[in-house]
């Protein structure tokens, strides 16, 4: 099945900025352009709430992973800590000189790591909010910031067209990728926190390995990638664009798997619910989306077969999709009953061809990987046997 669109959510008076689930998935937070943060109820006939505490535009949104808290970042340059309930009551503290774009917590919800237009990366401390450290090697505005998820490295995306790796205890960067040719305007781990991608203001999205330093996928777009988020499998990445579409990506054969139309102007953030059966987009025509994923659920354990046989939320399934590259060998199977028989056929054949491309796809890529490896590998031999060298014409002076 296909990704469809599962609920529609209206109440922002401007641009949708970011977007955030619960961990139980019965609540999803968003923050707008219009100085305020909702939280929707997933469960229907549940009203949202509206918080208001801003003075200006609310940039960035996150659930707390206990779910108990959510932070936002703003214009106004503060943070502020809501407990998600219908008080809606907040704690606020000055965080930054200039707009606070992103906040994000770590996996133990012990800490936060903001960015901002000031140019720095700060870390703070959730209870009692106290100030640890700033990291300031960016030379522009810090559209982004996260932390692994083991909480030890903490990735940033800049304005300055680079993204940079810091080390959590050292507070040194450890790498800076400069292959951007744009702004990067988001940034994120990969589930296992030996990847990154990053997303950019010249179109592309970009997947690095972060224990070797390399780039190991490129994905060129026609528009502004404006987010990213990984789908808790590691396998699925989706993105936000200017075009209006959200993309599916499937990283393990480096192709594009579907393109989704539901936006009415630029797609502005997208984030997979924590358990990946669902995915939410908000936008600059101020509304916000609730997809179900429907992806192949052996594709990712038993946790969320169970979840699949549960009744949809409302009801109503509009399905907005429309195939990029044509479709797995899995899909097109059940697709395909009930045709006539020469039609089956072609199909077939069509479906053995598109895999047979897919796979050869996924292998020029394996190979220019070892390829890769095996240059670091030289390389690191060579080192080995010039220091080897050295040590001997030492011993021999």
């Amino acid at each position: 099945e296909d990704p469809s669109l599962e609920r529609h959510f209206r109440g922002h008076r401007d641009a949708v900025t970011s977007v955030d689930f619960s961990l139980n998935k019965k609540q999803l937070a968003s923050g707008s352009m219009d100085s305020c943060l909702m939280i929707w109820n997933m469960r229907p006939q549940m009203r949202a709430y509206r918080f208001v505490g801003h003075k200006d535009a609310v940039m960035c949104v996150q659930f707390s992973p206990s779910g108990h808290l959510v932070a936002s970042g703003s214009r106004d340059k503060t943070v502020r800590l809501w407990v998600p309930s219908v008080k809606g009551e907040s704690t606020v503290f000055k965080a930054h000189t200039a707009t606070v774009r992103s906040v994000h917590f770590s996996s133990d919800g012990q800490s936060l790591v903001t960015a901002s237009d000031d140019k720095t990366v700060k870390v703070w401390t959730v209870h009692r909010q106290k100030f640890l450290f700033s990291l300031s090697q960016h030379i522009n505005w810090v559209r982004c910031a996260r932390f692994s998820p083991d909480g030890r490295l903490i990735v940033s995306a800049s304005d300055d067209k680079t993204v940079k790796l810091w080390d959590k205890t050292s507070r040194e960067c450890i790498h800076s990728f400069c292959e951007h040719g744009g702004f990067v305007n988001h940034v994120d781990f990969h589930p296992s926190g030996t990847c990154i991608a990053a997303a950019g203001t010249d179109n592309t999205v970009k997947v690095w390995d972060v224990r070797m330093n390399r780039l190991l996928q490129h994905y060129q777009g026609n528009a502004v990638v404006n987010s990213l988020s990984f789908h808790p499998s590691g396998n699925y990445l989706v993105t936000a664009s200017n075009d209006s579409t959200l993309k599916i990506l499937d990283l393990l054969e480096g192709r594009l798997l579907y393109t989704l139309h539901g936006h009415q102007g630029p797609a502005t953030c997208v984030a997979f619910s924590r358990a990946g059966d669902f995915f939410a987009s908000g936008g600059s025509d101020e509304q916000v989306m609730v997809w179900k994923t429907n992806f192949d659920a052996a594709d990712y354990g038993e946790v969320l077969k169970t979840q699949k046989s549960g009744t949809s939320v409302d009801g109503t399934h509009h399905s907005l999709v429309e195939m990029d590259c044509g479709v797995h060998l899995k899909k097109t199977k059940t697709q395909d009953f009930g045709r006539n028989h020469e039609q089956q056929e072609d199909n077939s054949l069509a479906n053995t061809l598109e895999h047979i491309m897919g796979q050869l796809d996924v292998l020029t890529q394996t190979v220019s990987i070892l390829e890769q490896r095996l240059t670091l590998t030289e390389d690191k031999l060579k080192e080995c046997l010039e220091n080897q060298q050295k040590i001997i014409q030492n011993k021999a002076n």
